[in-house]
């Protein structure tokens, strides 16, 4: 793609999110979103291939209905309540369309059919952008709006943690895989999000940091299949031996970064009378763990069927900068220590 394009469509993408960040009214908010939508259409269906151009469809239709959806909804809460103001939705109605418009944005259960065809037909950096910048936008909305329907979101979060787990069991694609991913992590975010917003953004923060070195692990393999990992270890031994801890983190184990969040929001939800939903959701998480450790098996402890097992071939240097990969991975292996100073800044 043309440089000049390209920054055009990352300057529309970065607009587009900014300018829903800054809105107090709702016109504002839809005009950000859809200038975020239309941004990065392009970079979905540059390559051609009918699998991106079928994708890059499903994702415009799907972001065009939450997007009508949401402009009908604010127009009916204007001739409701004769005001436009997003942080003064009073009334239920246009309240919850809202909220399920902004669930189906970013792809919550039982609105996230999308998701995974959708990421499964780009390449994995379109498919990073889609999996994290793409998540802000809608997330600052539904921060913002007081939800008139607190049982709603609980159930929102059950049935995606519950989707995200039980939908990547059976996979056999990376992306799809990590589609299932996202939407497990975004109902976590969701169940605690009217308890404590700070908690959800913690939580927001700790997966885009997670799923960025993913995604960059599997660029560097050039991998978008469970098979294709195993021969990652005569290419690259220390990303390799690197990659089960991010996985492990994307799973939530002790003592990496993505217990973190689920720890404090299990605590959270706990002090907020709702053991149930915190068993649920602990449960839930051991589905995801489980495709979680089936990448790691099948990355480190499964050889290629080729004639250099054991020994390292020759090979280029890596075509793309690795700094990046180093910083997210070793954010993602190490900040659980920062545990006290992150509840510390929670509770300010």
């Amino acid at each position: 793609m043309n440089p000049y394009i390209l920054f055009i469509l990352l300057f529309g993408l970065g607009l587009g999110t900014v300018t829903t960040f800054a809105s107090s009214h709702w016109l504002l908010a839809w005009m950000g979103l859809e200038i975020n939508t239309l941004a990065i259409i392009p970079l979905m269906a540059q390559h051609h291939h009918p699998r991106a151009v079928e994708a890059t469809t499903k994702y415009f239709l799907t972001q065009a209905t939450a997007a009508a959806t949401l402009l009908f909804a604010s127009t009916t809460n204007a001739w409701l309540t004769g005001q436009w103001e997003i942080q003064q939705m009073t009334h239920p109605l246009p309240t919850t369309m809202i909220t399920l418009a902004l669930a189906f944005k970013v792809g919550l259960a039982p609105l996230h059919a999308w998701l995974p065809e959708v990421l499964q037909g780009l390449d994995l950096t379109t498919g990073l952008i889609l999996s994290t910048w793409q998540k802000l936008a809608p997330f600052s909305l539904l921060l913002q709006i007081q939800t008139s329907h607190p049982t709603m979101l609980i159930l929102l979060g059950l049935a995606s943690t519950l989707v995200g787990g039980w939908g990547g069991l059976n996979q056999t694609q990376l992306r799809k895989i990590l589609a299932y991913s996202s939407i497990a992590h975004l109902g976590w975010m969701i169940l605690v999000m009217q308890f404590s917003p700070s908690l959800t953004l913690l939580a927001l923060t700790t997966y885009i940091i997670m799923t960025f070195s993913t995604f960059l692990v599997f660029k560097l393999n050039n991998a978008t299949n469970i098979n294709t990992l195993a021969s990652s270890w005569a290419k690259m031994p220390v990303i390799t031996s690197l990659t089960p801890l991010i996985l492990l983190s994307l799973g939530g184990l002790p003592p990496l970064t993505g217990f973190l969040p689920k720890w404090l929001i299990l605590q959270e939800l706990t002090k907020q009378a709702l053991p149930l939903t915190a068993t649920l959701a602990a449960l839930t998480a051991l589905l995801s763990l489980y495709f979680y450790l089936r990448l790691c098996y099948a990355m480190t402890l499964t050889i290629s069927p080729n004639n250099l097992t054991g020994t390292t071939p020759w090979r280029l240097p890596p075509p793309q900068p690795t700094l990046p990969l180093a910083i997210a991975t070793s954010t993602t292996i190490c900040l659980l220590p920062l545990t006290p100073a992150t509840t510390a800044l929670l509770t300010i």
